[in-house]
């Protein structure tokens, strides 16, 4: 299998639904109502519209502004304001709402907090446990800096699945991730499946990596015993953030799906679009299905 060259243009299996109509316009509204920040919004998600009009959107909580510098993310680098401690009865109350079956809760890095905001991720867990006890909770967390008691404050809260993105191959974590580190980032998914949890990650694909080490990273997430992986295409969110080294085809997406199952990965997700909570409640049916019973068909999620 060889690479596909760089493109100037976008390719036809990229196209994304446009905002619209009355599904997106309902959780607009009510992310607003709510003074909620989205990753979706943050992030510039191509999903935007097809999810929002489903109903579904990704919560970001402990601010939109990000400590850290990633030249992939379009998420505003800079100091955050302070903790908003009234933001977790608004999440779950926006997940009451929706009667959903299964919501995905992520965050800005905040390493200039002494806990990493990991006291906040675990009382928003606690709001959304306590208002609708039957939603399953999947939380995609920053690193923490490796401190694996900040990660077990998050733990010690009890969400169904725990989701840390690798993002990239081991090679390119430095000029892409920045601040971040390979074996620290497994290192956290290690550290979760050891305590039970169902662990989750993701990778994108177009940001220079070479064939190798994509199979060398999928065994490393099958070596960790990581139960769901998600593969999707990186798309460069403005002229200032890391250019896209290629367009990576449906096809090459197709195979690594089928390796990553091989190898025992137990769900992959795979395709030009998905991203880490792209129709997250599918992909991680089979490990929350007995939490779910008596929900709503959506999910807060992109």
């Amino acid at each position: 299998m060889h690479a596909t060259p760089a493109s100037p243009r976008k390719p036809a299996w990229l196209r994304a639904r446009l905002p619209g109509g009355p599904g997106y316009s309902a959780t607009l509204r009510l992310v607003e109502g709510q003074r909620l920040h989205t990753v979706c919004q943050s992030a510039q998600c191509p999903n935007l519209g097809e999810c929002w009009s489903r109903g579904t959107a990704t919560v970001m909580i402990l601010g939109n502004v990000c400590t850290r510098s990633c030249t992939f993310c379009a998420i505003t680098t800079g100091k955050p304001s302070e903790v908003d401690l009234g933001e977790p009865a608004r999440v779950a109350e926006a997940v009451a709402t929706m009667n959903l079956r299964h919501c995905v809760i992520t965050s800005v890095a905040r390493d200039e907090l002494a806990d990493g905001g990991a006291s906040v991720w675990a009382a928003t867990i606690r709001a959304i446990r306590h208002r609708t006890p039957r939603t399953a909770i999947e939380v995609l967390t920053p690193d923490f800096k490796g401190n694996l008691d900040h990660v077990d404050v998050v733990l010690d809260a009890r969400p169904d699945i725990f989701n840390h993105n690798l993002e990239t191959v081991e090679r390119l974590q430095k000029p892409v991730r920045v601040q971040a580190r390979y074996d620290r980032s497994r290192s956290v998914l290690r550290h979760a499946k050891s305590r039970g949890f169902v662990t989750k990650t993701g990778l994108m694909l177009g940001v220079g990596e070479e064939v190798h080490e994509i199979e060398q990273t999928l065994r490393d997430i099958a070596a960790d015993r990581t139960d769901i992986l998600t593969i999707g295409q990186y798309l460069q969110p403005t002229a200032n953030h890391l250019p896209v080294s290629r367009w990576a085809p449906p096809e090459e997406f197709q195979h690594w799906k089928e390796l990553g199952l091989a190898l025992g990965i137990g769900v992959v997700e795979s395709g030009p679009l998905v991203r880490s909570s792209y129709h997250a409640d599918e992909q991680s049916e089979r490990y929350t299905a007995p939490a779910a019973v008596g929900g709503a068909s959506g999910r807060l999620g992109a």
